[in-house]
């Protein structure tokens, strides 16, 4: 018998079994190997990284974390940092007057305008005394476990562009976000759910959807999921009748086979990605997620306490208190979204300013801080990491002619952080004295996450993936040190 290609020339019982199967035999191998095993045989191009194929449950901790989860308190539109707690007494004199005040917003750069002043009083609130707007009652009650960011800068003036600085740290899309990286770097603590959990508004997602959650170039399963406060948590969780059982396991394996060849687990098809992220998980959730966001469990005690049941807090509440209970069941990082869709269904307020921040303050007033109070009592608060903020502020100028409205401002904004490993009660960093531009400890958005990945126990330096040939890091080539000063 002649060696051809085509002919199987038997020489031993392993290579009989392995060429009969066509290389078949080898998955078995595969798992027998486990996932780690697969892992630590991959090299990056420079022969030193293992981050090719990283074991998602390899922590990437250089010191001992002070929060071990992230709850990020997105307020999209962009809330004015003058109407809600940065308190400028200046600008109440001033209002209607117009003067010479630089702004950047939607309309480009403008030399000067007129001046709106803020719509609500400030009174000091907590031991710490700090200045709070009328709009926020509930969550002046809890200023002296808050540290505010009052000079936090960003890079665009437009949604899009500046949705993705916030979430992922550049302007362009394509690169991972904020949870991705911290799911990259710490693993799931609990496989049965998500380890990036996303909740929505009611009236939608913001622009650009999911590429303000996606895994960018990283495998599909350090995206973030849609959570649903209503109805079925994940859609798809429950698979047709036809699909359950080994059917169902049959699918999903096809679903990886078919992602992998057709490389739809990269940045360009986020989408897609997400979809197939969602069913895997849904083959695992399927015992343990209705239990999570359950929230018939609670007491009514603790229901009132974050506003469900009025109509007016009824839908953040939810999702605010399904938060909770997704920190204590090992979840990584969870984003909810106030406001969606477009105008005054979110905080982007260009007309009416009273109208639009007075319904999405009232709406998020009480169960954001019956969050803070829940976690409080429970001792979770010191181990969960709370931020609030929106992807940019407001300018303290009128856009138009006759309303009250504010253009975007990137150049200047207020943002919270509470809980695991902050300073509560102080502020740091300041922006001039209308409120225009940051000018004292200036922040930009990269401090900001440094901040949240050095408080998970990670380098934000050093947290890298190795990609087209670049170690890439969510702070960038140039890098960002924490924000010190709010540490506790």
């Amino acid at each position: 018998m002649h060696d051809h290609p085509s002919h199987f020339c038997g020489r031993t019982r392993r290579e009989f079994l392995w060429q009969a199967g066509g290389g078949f035999t080898g998955i078995a191998l595969a798992n027998l190997l486990g996932d780690a095993w697969i892992a630590d045989q991959a090299q990056a191009a420079h022969g030193l990284s293992p981050n090719l194929a990283a074991d998602p449950h390899r922590p990437f901790l250089t010191h001992a974390p002070k929060a071990r989860s992230v709850i990020f308190l997105f307020m999209y539109g962009g809330p004015s940092q003058v109407d809600t707690f940065d308190h400028k007494p200046k600008l109440y004199g001033l209002d209607g007057k117009t003067i010479d005040i630089p702004t950047f917003g939607r309309q480009g750069k403008r030399a000067g305008g007129r001046i709106v002043g803020p719509k609500w009083n400030f009174k000091p609130r907590g031991q710490c005394g700090k200045m709070v707007s009328d709009l926020f009652p509930c969550l002046g009650e809890c200023v002296d476990d808050m540290a505010f960011l009052h000079s936090m800068h960003a890079e665009s003036p437009i949604h899009g562009s500046a949705l993705l600085n916030m979430n992922c740290g550049r302007i362009t899309s394509g690169h991972p976000s904020l949870g991705s990286w911290v799911n990259y770097g710490l693993g799931s603590a609990n496989e049965n759910l998500p380890g990036y959990v996303v909740m929505l508004d009611e009236t939608g997602g913001p622009i650009s959807g999911a590429k303000n959650w996606t895994s960018g170039y990283m495998p599909a399963s350090h995206q973030g999921v849609q959570l649903r406060s209503e109805g079925p948590p994940i859609l798809a969780l429950d698979p047709p009748e036809h699909l359950q059982g080994p059917l169902q396991r049959e699918l999903l394996d096809h679903l990886r086979t078919e992602n992998l060849l057709h490389g739809a687990s990269r940045s360009d098809n986020p989408e897609l990605n997400a979809r197939i992220n969602q069913f895997e998980l849904a083959y695992r959730m399927q015992s343990e997620a209705p239990e999570a966001v359950d929230l018939s469990q609670e007491r009514q005690s603790i229901l009132d306490l974050y506003g469900i049941g009025k109509a007016e807090t009824d839908p953040f509440g939810r999702k605010c208190l399904m938060a909770r209970r997704l920190v204590e069941r090992g979840v990584r990082f969870i984003q909810l979204y106030s406001g969606g869709g477009h105008n005054d269904d979110n905080w982007d307020a260009h007309g009416d300013l009273e109208f639009n921040h007075t319904r999405h303050a009232g709406r998020t007033d009480r169960p954001i801080a019956g969050l803070l109070k829940d976690l409080k009592q429970r001792g979770l608060l010191d181990e969960t990491l709370v931020v609030w903020g929106g992807e940019f502020g407001r300018q303290p100028t009128a856009e138009y002619e006759n309303q009250t409205g504010r253009d975007h401002n990137s150049w200047g904004f207020t943002m919270w952080m509470a809980g695991g490993g902050i300073k509560g009660g102080i502020s740091v960093g300041e922006t001039d004295e209308l409120g225009a531009k940051a000018v004292r400890d200036r922040f930009h958005v990269k401090n900001l996450h440094a901040t949240i990945l050095h408080l998970m126990g990670m380098d934000p330096n050093n947290l890298t993936y190795f990609h087209n040939g670049l170690d890439e890091s969510l702070v960038g080539v140039e890098g960002a040190e924490p924000i010190r000063q709010v540490l506790a």
